[in-house]
């Protein structure tokens, strides 16, 4: 039996990248515990009993961390570990006390926004599944109709409802479970338990809550529970103060001292905190950010010092690990969520590593949280200090990379764990071969970048802080830094090569002032201006180690660059530079070459990569695991190649555009393929996804989705052939070369089909020859061709580039002027595609065709129809299926030209056709012209087929693949008694300074749908789903602003008038205007348009709790009064109908639904009860 001492001396040895020795290691696994009540995770019989020991001694044992010792002769006679001898030899004693429980409610997290994204679709998956195993009941409710968790191969029943208190106290009353998890659902689920709580709903109806407590996560939510629960036991955190105003922050910075940081209680993502650096920048930051959360804190800024985020597993037993260290590369002061973050870490000394990790374990302990839970540290750079940050008691974005990061599934743990098991008794899901209660070591470095899409924004100020802007994040994973860096770089964007510079007007600023390009300022500092790590050190206070790996990853460039050529390339230094990540396409520009012939050139030194396991034990012991990564860094494979899978491209890093309906996609082919009996192979890199998950597949590949790798896993696998059909643009984007160069055989429609859809000239004559309308339109190469074309079709026209995925670069011009200066910013955008000037229809209704071809027939189709005009592009739009008022022959128009297009592209699989409606001229019938045409699936494929009741990526896999091919039919015919509508989820709060206004270019960054019998039924609902939504009840004051000319205003302003709300005006014409028409008496309010805080008392004073803003434009200027009033709105957590069609729906909706009724509304039914049974 080891003594105390022997315990004591091993637990100072640290689990991190692999040291030397056996004996070493094997006592580095020894750590496997950090707790009695363990057993080391491979236990011989003598280990059983040393466990049976210390658990029997808890008491004495309780300080020292329980493992068994590591004796050489037994090393020598044992085995190699496997889970079922291991399971049989009684070292678990099987589950004892699991909590009693028939059913439960899974609480999702809604729409998909920035700071609560696709991680949320994941960690709620895996506790579905766990529920499924347990054979417990799964309740979800859930309005994210992309997901993969809102599906019955997950959940029993489901709910597309707004997660609120109101219809979550509903679906109890309806369903009676006995229990309740709120850790899934992000923010907006712990919230929601709260409140409940505090409503006593749980108590009334007997709802247990599972794992952590609503007591402890208050305690980790509320700023001054918090700091007084860390006080006793001495854990030191920022100090700070929370106040409820504006002048006691004042008084309270004061205290503290400046600079200080704001931050917002019960706020997700940093939401409503920010820098202030003297009174004034406090009084206009804390009056912003009182809108948002009644209670905000001020304390100290620690900018500069290091950060650092553990992820800590503790079940009820009192069982408590570290699963994972994570390590900004940004200094304090970026959000995590939007700083470049690598793990394990990196930079730290054995004794912080272990300081901050017994700390962590020390403050989960204290709290009670039984689950997973996040604890993120400040780090002095140059001593030993440190304060916690704050504690997340929930599965959060880092338990999302941390899961992936390390193969330990921290939500399907915490699930089993709130479900009363205790982690010695879990078998480890990925490896089969060691029980959870060990703590994962890595022989490998993982990088996580984020992906911003500020761009898309006009006035966003593109500063990155303490409030989260980015909208994905990608995990690139290596064996040396440089590798795993570069990697991620590509990966958030394919236009990148790797780690690049981009020339900036102040360098210095762009260094010492972190925005989403910051890396970008670096990689230019080092590659064109020569500066020092010293120096790119003192700006940006990142650690110089790091920078002196990219000086490695910046010599190597030079050393190619000085070559020249692609026949002075030495084997040696090929193979130095892929070992540091570079890319194909990266060496051939820095030695003047092309991809392939750098390509060629490796392959024929025989340079290819290694594919390594993620197996969470190092490598030291056999792991059963198909979780995998490619590395330079190796020199064997560690795995076999006899599977000759089909490869399905996931879809790569969310953004704007492009985002979980993909993944929802990608991961129902693979599903499809598996039912067929095909062996598959996934390759995507982002680590919030269900797709990345380890048993979706049959082989995981966390790689990048660029030509140069999907081609390098095609050749190791022999693959039967590639899905590029299922992942978004960027799959679709490298088909043609796949197939022409590569000589991969791609599933489905050609290639070279795909490039005649994409291409606008080939797309306009196809649609020509086959008799189907288009709007008029010309690519140009000259300003003066534009203008003569402009003239004689008319303005508006709308200007694009070729190419292109949720409306990047499309702007709707009105004159001449305008148009002389976007074509010069235009031709920035795609110098390789020409621009294209296409007639704007104005007032046209806009619909959206989902459809499944095969060998050129249609096989199912979809046709729904949006409630905004056209021009609103259609990721924006709120589309209601089936349509509400297109008639039979609309559709069976629409259902002849889905056939055309079918027959003339030639299509296997997925399609999608966006098809505007215009009044006909005289009286004739009216037009349908085809505006789009996308050869893959779409973003309403997830909504299309949950609400018809038929899952189109089954259907479009088995054309793919030609089996089982079902015979077509016209699901549009079928009469339904229900229709649903997907609503779109803005992020305007956290895009400080973008207009919240709608049009051709997407800025929506998640979406919603609810059922219901009629349009206003769903609507009403699907409109409450949307994030942080306050219902406007009557009485309160409602602001009208915009256009007079826009006949909605009026008719808004008559549907409510029987609901008594006041009513105000900004200025008196819109006042008079609605006094005129709609009979209503207004009162026009003083409207300070530069003053925040003025404008704030305002809304206060007349108690504005709706805002009704119908421009026509977007503002030219930031004291625009629309701009001003619909900013603000965002920035004052009001809700914001911005767009004339659904303002005055949701005003019908209002007006029919208010005051609410007593009773369960209609709304409240299973998904499964609306499309009768569980087709999908």
């Amino acid at each position: 039996m080891a003594s105390s001492a022997t315990l004591s001396r091993l637990a100072t040895r640290t689990p991190l990248l692999r040291s030397g020795g056996r004996q070493t290691l094997l006592s580095q696994r020894g750590l496997a515990a950090a707790n009695v009540g363990a057993a080391r995770s491979f236990v011989s019989p003598a280990g059983a009993r040393a466990a049976q020991f210390l658990a029997a001694n808890k008491r004495v044992y309780r300080q020292t961390r329980g493992f068994t010792a590591v004796a050489s002769k037994r090393v020598e006679s044992q085995e190699a570990p496997n889970s079922q001898a291991y399971l049989n030899s009684g070292a678990i004693a099987g589950a004892r006390d699991l909590v009693d429980v028939k059913k439960v409610l899974v609480i999702g997290s809604g729409g998909l926004a920035i700071g609560q994204a696709g991680e949320f679709d994941y960690s709620g998956s895996q506790a579905l599944k766990a529920l499924r195993e347990a054979g417990v009941k799964s309740v979800l409710i859930n309005p994210n109709i992309a997901t993969i968790q809102t599906s019955h191969v997950l959940a029993d029943e489901i709910y597309y409802l707004p997660v609120t208190p109101e219809y979550v106290t509903h679906v109890i009353e309806r369903e009676r479970p006995d229990g309740i998890f709120l850790s899934f659902g992000g923010q907006t689920a712990l919230n929601l338990g709260v409140r409940m709580q505090k409503m006593g709903i749980f108590e009334r109806y007997g709802v247990k809550v599972l794992g952590t407590s609503v007591r402890t996560l208050e305690v980790s939510e509320d700023r001054d529970l918090f700091a007084q629960a860390l006080k006793e036991i001495n854990i030191p955190i920022a100090e700070s103060i929370a106040v409820s105003t504006i002048e006691d922050a004042l008084d309270a910075a004061e205290k503290v001292g400046y600079p200080i940081i704001v931050r917002a209680a019960y706020a997700l993502g940093g939401l409503g905190s920010g820098f202030a650096n003297n009174p004034d920048e406090l009084r206009d930051l804390s009056a912003r950010s009182l809108t948002l959360s009644p209670q905000i804190l001020v304390e100290k800024s620690l900018k500069g010092w290091k950060e650092a985020e553990y992820e800590v597993v503790r079940d009820s037993a009192d069982n408590c690990i570290t699963v994972c260290n994570m390590e900004n590369f940004d200094p304090l002061g970026v959000h995590t969520g939007d700083s470049i973050v690598v793990s394990p870490s990196q930079t730290f000394s054995d004794e912080e590593y272990h300081m901050l990790r017994s700390a962590s374990i020390k403050i989960v302990r204290h709290l009670g949280v039984v689950g997973e839970c996040n604890v993120q540290y400040a780090l002095q750079p140059d001593g030993l200090d440190y304060r916690v940050i704050e504690v997340n008691a929930r599965l959060s974005r880092s338990s999302a990379l941390a899961s992936k990061a390390t193969g330990y599934p921290l939500a399907y743990t915490a699930a089993k764990i709130g479900l009363g098991h205790t982690l010695p008794e879990l078998p480890n899901a990925v490896t089969k071969t060691t029980t959870a209660n060990f703590e994962p070591s890595l022989d490998y470095i993982v990088t996580k970048m984020p992906r911003w899409d500020l761009s898309k924004f006009q006035n966003v100020k593109r500063d990155i802080g303490s409030s989260m802007k980015s909208v994905g994040e990608v995990m690139g994973i290596g064996r040396t830094f440089e590798e795993s860096f570069q990697k991620a770089c590509r990966m958030v964007d394919p236009q990148f090569l790797g780690f690049q510079g981009v020339a900036f007007e102040d360098l210095d600023d762009a260094l010492a002032n972190p925005t989403d390009r910051r890396w970008l300022a670096v990689g230019q500092a080092m590659f064109h201006e020569g500066y020092s790590v010293d120096r790119i050190h003192e700006l940006t206070k990142i650690d110089k180690w790091f920078l002196h790996k990219l000086q490695n990853i910046v010599d190597t460039t030079h050393e190619l660059e000085a070559i020249g050529s692609l026949f002075g390339l030495k084997q040696e230094l090929l193979l130095k530079a892929k070992k540091q990540g570079f890319s194909d396409r990266q060496i051939a520009k820095a030695v003047g070459s092309s991809e392939e012939e750098v390509r060629a050139r490796r392959k024929g030194f025989g340079i290819k990569p290694w594919v390594k396991k993620i197996d969470t034990l190092a490598a030291e012991f056999p792991a059963d695991t198909n979780y995998l990564y490619t590395t330079y860094n190796a020199s064997s494979h560690d795995v076999t190649f006899d599977d000759h899978g089909i490869l399905v491209l996931g879809s790569g890093v969310y953004r704007i555009g492009s985002s979980v309906e993909f993944d929802w996609c990608a991961v129902n082919a693979t599903l499809s393929l598996n039912k067929m009996g095909k062996k598959t192979v996934m390759i995507n890199y982002n680590p919030e996804t269900y797709s990345t998950d380890f048993d979706v597949a049959d082989k995981l590949y966390f790689e990048e989705l660029s030509y140069e790798r999907v081609m390098d896993i095609y050749e190791l696998e022999s693959a039967q052939g590639v899905v590029v059909s299922v992942g978004g643009q960027l799959p679709q984007n490298i088909a043609l070369k796949l197939q022409e160069v590569g000589k991969a055989k791609v599933l489905g429609t050609d290639p070279k089909d795909i490039d005649r859809a994409e291409d606008r000239h080939k797309f306009s004559q196809i649609l020509d020859d086959i008799g189907v309308d288009q709007p008029a339109w010309k690519e140009l190469t000259s300003v003066k061709e534009a203008e003569d074309f402009a003239d004689s079709v008319g303005y508006p026209v709308l200007v694009r580039p070729s190419y292109v995925l949720s409306g990047a670069a499309m702007t709707v011009i009105h004159n001449r002027a305008d148009l002389e200066e976007k074509l010069t910013a235009a031709s920035d955008v795609s110098p390789d595609h020409p621009v294209v000037i296409t007639q704007y229809i104005e007032g046209a209704q806009e619909i959206d065709v989902d459809a499944v071809g095969h060998n050129g027939n249609l096989l199912v189709h979809a046709v729904s129809e949006h409630i905004e005009n056209a021009g609103v592009h259609s990721g924006d739009a709120s589309l209601v299926l089936p349509p509400h008022t297109l008639d039979q022959t609309t559709l069976d128009r629409c259902k002849v030209i889905a056939q055309k297009v079918a027959k003339a592209w030639n299509i296997t699989g997925p399609f999608n056709m966006q098809v505007i409606k215009a009044a006909g001229a005289d009286g004739a019938e009216p037009a349908l012209k085809v505006i789009e045409c996308n050869l893959r699936a779409s973003r309403s494929f997830p909504f299309s087929s949950k609400v018809l009741g038929t899952n189109f990526i089954d259907v479009a896999t088995r054309a793919l693949v030609g089996r089982d091919v079902p015979e077509p039919v016209d699901l549009m015919a079928v009469k339904r008694d229900y229709l649903a509508i997907k609503v779109p989820q803005f992020s305007w709060t956290r895009l400080a300074g973008a207009d919240p206004f709608l049009g051709v270019e997407m800025s929506s960054t998640g979406e919603m749908a609810c059922f219901g019998k009629d349009v206003i039924e769903a609507y009403w609902a699907a409109m409450q789903s949307t994030m942080n939504f306050r219902l406007p009840q009557p009485g309160e004051g409602l602001l009208f602003g915009g256009d007079v000319n826009r006949p909605e205003l009026a008719a808004i302003v008559k549907a409510l008038a029987p609901l008594e709300f006041k009513l105000f005006a900004a200025n008196s014409t819109v006042g008079g205007h609605l006094e005129k028409e709609a009979g209503a008496s207004v009162e026009v309010i003083d409207f300070p348009k530069t003053d925040k805080r003025a404008l704030r008392e305002v809304f206060a004073k007349y108690d504005i709790r709706g805002v009704f803003n119908l421009a026509r434009a977007r503002a030219s200027s930031l004291v625009d009064e629309d701009y001003v009033m619909r900013r603000n709105a965002v920035d004052f957590g009001v809700p914001l109908f911005m767009e004339p069609k659904t303002a005055l729906l949701f005003a019908q909706c209002m007006a029919a639904k208010l005051p609410l009724q007593e009773g369960i509304p209609p709304e409240v039914r299973r998904w499964s009860e609306f499309i009768g049974g569980k087709p999908l």
